[in-house]
């Protein structure tokens, strides 16, 4: 045999081994009252992941799995439990009253074998709730007892929040029709409309004319005198509804000066129908001069990622993100400082401090900041792997594992936090339409990121991976076009030297730099300056 294809048996048999053992499957030992059972699980990172559809049966559930969107559905007796491969979010409906809840666990789930994989830590208080049953889980000697208990309090039914209250009374009548509730709400970035359905119904059309918003819905009931009851906000002034026929209904939404487009979505999870009116932010003014000074680009907010109790990634020698991140945010400040006149520098952090994740698009939205650029540096799991190389994200969720688990660590900031639940806001609804908000800002926030990956290739000798998409908290909160840099891999030895290095840290500096330089351009052609 030749030495080529030798290296090639090599080469196959060790990938073969890596993913047979990146996907091999361990057994918990279940006791259901008197009968014995096994729960198929796998560890990850030190945590526990067990099969959600092996689980649900156990509890005695009945489930549903598509195959396409790869969900999820565990019809338990008095609740349906949603989950969707690696996604973190849980869908919990009442069968009772069909109200629903949707929470946000730390980790996102596994897609393995057909089957979706659930860090059990993080969703046994939500098994205890939809089955009623008490769960105890002994992770040493991975043993798993459940407890039908006689009467337990009703967690999810017993969380009451002022929407609740308010759809209780009119339950009975609500239900009967396809769109039950509007509610309207203002938002950083515009207003959000959010039609409440019993079922999924198709995305109607619409259009604006002479100020109007009109909402064609077809084939979809819609409650009697609904438009009346819904209270306006925001962009919205007046909201009316004529019947053409019993499934054929036209919503009307007045607006007020200060809008510039809309967009229709469907909450794949809630089946509710989201409207978003964007202000008018980008579009050319028709106003005297001096009202054209707010669109000038002329501040730039810079975030070094991490700092103070929370270093960040640590690299194969002990470099820690957190210095790496300030010492390149500084040298940036200072060539824009220096070279672009006229243009402010914000920076969120300009020392070895901790500043919490909603303080930072705070800092840049009060600064009036043009744009927002969060700077980090990256690693995988193994250290020294030879992965390496640059990237360059934009809001949106993540498509890819590797994107998803990016997000997941820049995320995790917020358990040095004095009060993370704040950040339970984007658990539900909220975090989706915040990203389907910067949707106005999204083609600016690409060009520059063309920018900065073309500017990459031909400066730095680290490789450029290119650009990709994630959902990071910290971009959420700045209400402007926006970029999460990630400059490297500290798990790389190669990388880690580059980056530590005062040279390094100038070539990067100098080539964002003059990616802001070409954003800059662009940005002035683009509001006719």
């Amino acid at each position: 045999m030749s030495l080529m294809r030798k290296n090639l048996l090599i080469l196959f048999l060790f990938l073969f081994v890596s993913t047979f053992f990146s996907h091999r499957l361990y057994k918990i030992s279940v006791r259901n009252g008197e009968s014995k059972s096994e729960l198929s699980y796998l560890v990850r990172n030190g945590l526990d992941y067990i099969s959600a559809r092996e689980f649900a049966g156990l509890l005695g559930a009945k489930n549903f799995y598509n195959s396409e969107t790869a969900k999820i559905e565990s019809n338990f007796s008095k609740y349906l439990l949603k989950l969707t491969a690696r996604s973190q979010f849980v869908v919990v409906t009442n069968k009772e009253n069909n109200s629903q809840k949707v929470y946000q666990i730390p980790l996102s789930t596994l897609f393995i074998k057909e089957d979706v994989f659930v860090p059990l830590k993080y969703m046994i208080e939500y098994y205890k709730q939809v089955s009623g049953s008490e769960l105890t889980y002994e992770q040493n000697s991975k043993n798993l007892i459940i407890t039908k208990a006689d009467s337990i309090e009703d967690a999810i039914a017993n969380q009451k929040d002022d929407e609740a209250e308010k759809e209780k009374p009119e339950a009975a009548s609500t239900r009967k029709h396809d769109v039950y509730d509007i509610l309207v709400e203002e938002k950083a970035n515009g207003t959000l409309i959010t039609l409440k359905t019993n079922k999924a119904i198709q995305i109607p059309r619409s259009s604006i004319n002479n100020g109007t918003l009109y909402v064609f819905l077809s084939n979809a009931t819609v409650m009697p005198g609904l438009a009346a009851k819904a209270k306006p906000a925001g962009l919205v002034d007046k909201i009316k509804q004529h019947f053409i026929s019993a499934k054929n209904v036209q919503l009307e939404f007045a607006l007020k000066d200060g809008y510039s487009s809309t967009e229709t979505f469907l909450d794949p999870e809630t089946n509710y129908l989201m409207i978003t009116i964007h202000n008018k932010m980008f579009a050319k003014p028709e106003t005297e001069d001096a009202d054209k000074s707010k669109w000038n680009f002329d501040c730039v907010v810079i975030d070094a990622g991490h700092g103070g109790k929370d270093p960040g990634t640590i690299g194969v020698t002990g470099v820690r993100e957190k210095d790496v991140n300030l010492a390149v945010a500084l040298k940036l400040g200072k060539l824009i400082e220096n070279n672009l006149e006229g243009v402010r520098v914000v920076y969120t952090r300009k020392t070895d401090e901790f500043i919490e994740l909603y303080k930072r698009g705070k800092i840049a939205n009060e600064a009036g900041g043009k744009l927002f650029i969060s700077i980090h540096c990256n690693s995988t799991e193994t250290k020294d792997n030879g992965y390496r190389g640059f990237e360059v994200y934009l809001l949106r969720p993540g498509r890819t594992k590797e994107a998803i688990r990016i997000a997941e660590f820049e995320n995790s900031v917020i358990k040095y936090e004095e009060n993370p639940n704040r950040y339970e806001k984007l658990t539900d609804e909220n975090f989706i339409l915040v990203s389907m908000v910067h949707s106005q800002y999204m083609r600016y926030s690409e060009s520059l990121s063309d920018f900065l990956n073309q500017n990459w290739k031909r400066e730095v000798s680290i490789p450029s991976l290119g650009i990709k998409q994630a959902g990071f908290y910290v971009l959420v909160g700045a209400s402007m076009p926006s970029v999460l840099i990630e400059n490297g891999f500290l798990s790389n030895r190669k990388d880690e030297a580059y980056l530590a290095s005062n040279s390094g840290q100038k070539v990067i500096a100098e080539t964002i730099f003059n990616s802001i330089k070409m954003y800059k351009e662009f940005y002035e052609k683009e509001i006719g300056k």
